[in-house]
């Protein structure tokens, strides 16, 4: 059973990044939304938790909630995949479940 873990705070206000790594099993799913997007980001203090994550996990950002908040492509983590609306939707499909990380 595959699972697809939102995360929409910020890893630099609340733990729920990584609480979200900590519990969630060998290849599932994580999706940064909203201000959970702050955790992709090269080169700060959680980089490379998130970059440990990728060897288990398949990494996303929603694009849009990144330029929103004045970031680029090019500023994330490599291995993290951006994706529109339409690939939230995707991955809510392709995943049996869906575990929001408020």
């Amino acid at each position: 059973m595959s699972m697809l873990h939102t995360v929409n705070k910020s890893p630099f206000e609340r733990n729920t990044l990584v609480s979200c790594l900590g519990h969630a099993t060998a290849g599932s799913a994580i999706l940064l939304i909203e201000d959970g997007v702050y955790g992709a980001l090269e080169g700060t203090a959680h980089s490379d938790l998130l970059r440990g994550a990728l060897a288990e996990h398949s990494v996303y950002v929603l694009g849009p909630d990144l330029n929103a908040r004045g970031m680029t492509d090019d500023q994330i983590i490599e291995g993290v995949s951006v994706v529109d609306y339409g690939g939230f939707v995707d991955l809510t499909e392709k995943h049996d479940k869906v575990q929001a990380w408020l």
